[in-house]
């Protein structure tokens, strides 16, 4: 299992580093536009309308990209150095990645298959099935 858990990291470092860059390209890409439409709204007073419209679905956009990238990378990290909370964020975000059809799909499954393991569970330093201690009197 700790070769399946070094492929998952380095998958969740890919997919976090493609999704900063995909970030990147729709700022570029929509600030662009933006400033397209502001230059051609000088003869049409309507235009000033998209301008801000445009700015702002970019925004929005790329703000969404970055927030669903950036906890990829940190998961990724942290399976690397064998973090016991990398394992629960792994599994948030591969639930989450289910929807990403279809790549996110086949991730978000082999994630959870790799983290519900209890092999991967004592690589990570959590008993599987343990109770937790009774609380102190």
């Amino acid at each position: 299992m700790d070769l399946h858990v070094k492929i998952l990291a380095a998958f969740h470092l890919i997919f976090g580093v493609v999704g900063l860059i995909g970030s990147l390209m729709v700022m570029l890409l929509f600030g662009g536009a933006a400033g397209i439409t502001a230059m051609a709204a000088t003869n049409e007073p309507d235009a000033w309308l998209a301008v801000p419209i445009v700015a702002l679905v970019g925004g929005m956009l790329v703000l969404l990209i970055f927030t669903l990238s950036v906890p990829g990378i940190i998961a990724g990290i942290g399976l690397l150095k064998r973090r016991p909370w990398a394992r629960v964020l792994t599994i948030v975000l591969s639930v989450i990645n289910l929807i990403n059809i279809p790549f996110g799909t086949l991730l978000g499954i082999y994630g959870l298959w790799i983290m519900a393991s209890q092999e991967t569970a004592l690589l990570f330093g959590v008993a599987p099935g343990a109770a937790p201690p009774p609380p102190p009197v």
